[in-house]
């Protein structure tokens, strides 16, 4: 396992870590053992960094997760997210009394007495303006209670308006072969201010994968079946905005990004961490074997310049036109 520094705080975290929606719920059929199972693998590997969050199954991956790392609480370091609970656009779902039961609901979860990484789960542009919240934030981090906090952003323009309060130190952004805009435009500011970024969705709901065709279907409790329109919340949080035939016919093109690095999945992961501003990559997973074959990006070939060229140039002319929804 490589570790890299969580921006300029003093984590030193797995380049792969792991987000844990899928074994908490929104991703179809789970088995808690095979959750456990594949958790356990994961630390056994030298994963020493896990993103959840407080409505990832109404807390349950973080009770998962509060089992597999008993003892290891200093060697295991743990994100969750708030907000998402409550309605996300009314002011009092940020007030200190509010976060504060968020946060204080998520420790007991945990079973721990800090969250290394407290983060805003993708609120209205305007809360970020307002800025209330991180004086909240900012108490709790006082008290101990929080590590470092940050915020999950949807867009490019939240991220760099989040990033002007100076105690933020972890962005959590949508960034895959699919979406490339914060290369140009966040990552640069996220590294003069010494910001960390976690890169959610990389393999784009599974179409980095190379494993869908067009008649592949999606069980009824699978954000890919209720929110592939963005009928439940941001379109963007599902197959990376785009429409799901238009994914896999993009995401076919891309079959040649596994020559030499054997599978499209680690071969999209890799291309991930070949990007200096990222502090670590969190893939979803739902058993051992996910979680083998997203560990085997380590050790894949990257990509030369000529690759790097080409799929840049894919983005502009074939992806970036078709993504739906503010990014």
């Amino acid at each position: 396992m490589n570790y890299r520094n969580l921006g300029n705080t003093d984590l030193k975290i797995s380049e792969v870590s792991f987000g844990t929606w899928g074994i908490g719920g929104s991703w179809g059929k789970t088995d808690d053992k095979e959750s456990l199972r594949a958790l356990e693998r994961a630390m056994e590997a030298g994963v020493n960094f896990f993103d959840t969050a407080d409505v990832y199954g109404d807390g349950h991956s973080e009770q998962l997760l509060a089992k597999v790392t008993k003892g290891k609480e200093d060697q295991i370091h743990i994100a969750t997210k708030f907000c998402r609970a409550a309605d996300i656009f009314d002011p009092e779902t940020y007030s200190e009394k509010t976060v504060r039961a968020f946060c204080e609901n998520s420790l007991k979860r945990l079973e721990r007495e800090r969250i290394d990484l407290y983060q805003i789960h993708c609120p209205p542009l305007e809360i970020i303006k307002d800025g209330s919240v991180f004086e909240v934030l900012d108490k709790l981090q006082q008290e101990g209670k929080i590590r470092y906090y940050g915020v999950s952003v949807e867009t490019v323009e939240e991220g760099l308006i989040a990033m002007q309060n100076p105690n933020v130190r972890a962005l959590q952004v949508i960034f895959n072969i699919f979406r490339q805009k914060p290369i140009k435009e966040l990552f640069p500011v996220a590294k003069e201010k010494g910001v960390g970024i976690l890169a959610r969705v990389p393999l784009a709901s599974g179409l980095l994968t190379g494993k869908f065709t067009s008649d592949t279907k999606f069980e009824k409790s699978d954000h890919r079946n209720f929110n592939r329109d963005g009928q439940e919340f941001n379109v963007g949080e599902t197959f990376a905005g785009l429409e799901f035939a238009k994914g896999v016919e993009l995401s076919g093109k891309l079959s040649w990004i596994a020559d030499g690095r054997e599978s499209m999945t680690r071969a999209a992961l890799k291309w991930i961490l070949e990007h200096e501003a990222i502090s670590c990559v969190i893939p979803g997973f739902k058993n051992v074997k996910q979680v083998e074959d997203n560990l085997g990006a380590l050790d894949v070939p990257g990509f030369i310049a000529e690759e790097l060229t080409r799929l840049q140039e894919f983005y502009v002319n074939e992806v970036h036109a078709n993504i739906r929804g503010a990014y």
